[in-house]
């Protein structure tokens, strides 16, 4: 697990407003969640955070904490729109599930049977292998991952499209978000449409994800809060960053309560087949016999109790974030934060030892 969590965290970027009336459980756990979640966010200077978890469907908590913007003193609602970062890859591997489900994708073809086009490198590699992280493209390097350029989807792989693999596919594992630009492509090659748009088509609109879309670098969003980091231990705005030629792996912003929703179609799914889905699910093992505890855009991994939870967290300018699924106890927990490098895992550890049992 701690593998797990070095794989998904460390490389992706390197006042209490209580709905205590939609509360649906008792006044024990949101208090103990609520008085650590404060606590948590003292101890690491987060400016806001938002927090949401579900059971059986059912919003259970929900809670925003601290300012989306310090020099206004806004505080964080539930309307509150933070980045989700990472969380975007579990967003777009569901996207890649629809057109399985359409007979359109096959994880297990080459790259180059949707994109005739690209590079040709030393090895082929597949669809599975790049959502895995085993198909050896690379990460960010330099400061790429603070890129301000208005690119699109298509330009953004000129980034890194002509450099090697790092290694020869499913040797090893190794983060790339990169790899996510790529499924992007794919999925508004197969589809005949731009991606943000598919997406918001088929996933956001049929769940009712209307807090989510694409972090618009030039657009005002009035819900949507400032992005900080720290420097020599003191919080400041972060440097203005364009995501969107990385949506798929980086760029979408969100609610907390927007999040459960999506966890939810994990475990009781509406708009994927539970075929496509359990492929999505299945943790990849490497040519050694080695399994990575990740499937495509989800980590793989169990509770205390040996059941399973499925996973993403995220890391960016001005965010860190975690999505935990619980399908067996049924329970979602979604936690949004407007600060980068934060220990997020702490918490979910916390808010886990809580809500699921």
């Amino acid at each position: 697990m701690e593998k797990l969590r070095f794989l998904l965290f460390s490389l992706s970027f390197l006042v209490i407003f209580s709905c205590k009336s939609r509360v649906a459980t008792t006044e024990a756990k949101p208090i103990s969640a609520s008085d650590y979640t404060l606590a948590f966010l003292k101890k690491n200077d987060i400016p806001g955070m938002s927090i949401a978890v579900s059971k059986k469907g059912d919003l259970i908590w929900s809670q925003a904490f601290g300012f989306s913007d310090l020099k206004t003193h806004t505080r964080v609602s539930k309307h509150t729109q933070f980045r989700i970062a990472s969380i975007s890859k579990p967003i777009t591997a569901v996207a890649i599930g629809l057109l399985m489900d359409e007979n359109k994708i096959n994880l297990d073809s080459s790259l180059y049977h949707y994109l005739p086009n690209y590079p040709k490198k030393k090895y082929d590699f597949t669809l599975r292998q790049i959502g895995g992280h085993t198909a050896g493209i690379r990460h960010y390097k330099n400061n790429e991952f603070l890129l301000n350029k208005p690119l699109t989807i298509t330009e953004g792989l000129n980034i890194f499209n002509k450099d090697p693999l790092l290694f020869k596919p499913q040797s090893r594992s190794e983060y790339s978000t990169y790899g996510f630009n790529l499924l992007s492509e794919v999925i508004q090659t197969i589809a005949d449409t731009n991606f943000v748009a598919f997406v918001e088509a088929t996933i956001f609109n049929p769940l009712e994800m209307n807090a989510s879309s694409l972090d618009y670098a030039d657009s005002i969003i009035p819900n949507r809060t400032q992005f900080y980091v720290k420097n020599n231990d003191k919080v400041v705005l972060g440097p203005e960053v364009n995501n969107e030629f990385k949506v798929a792996g980086g760029g979408f912003i969100s609610t907390s309560e927007d999040l459960l929703k999506f966890g939810n179609e994990i475990i009781k799914p509406k708009i994927i087949s539970n075929e496509s889905l359990q492929e999505l699910l299945k943790s990849q093992v490497l040519d050694s016999g080695e399994m990575i505890y990740y499937g495509l855009g989800f980590g793989i991994g169990k509770t205390k109790n040996s059941t399973p939870k499925y996973s993403h967290s995220g890391g960016g300018v001005g965010a860190s974030t975690l999505l935990l699924i619980y399908p067996k106890e049924k329970v979602v927990i979604s936690i949004l934060t407007n600060l980068s490098q934060v220990p997020i895992f702490d918490l979910g550890d916390q808010l886990e030892s809580i809500f699921v049992n």
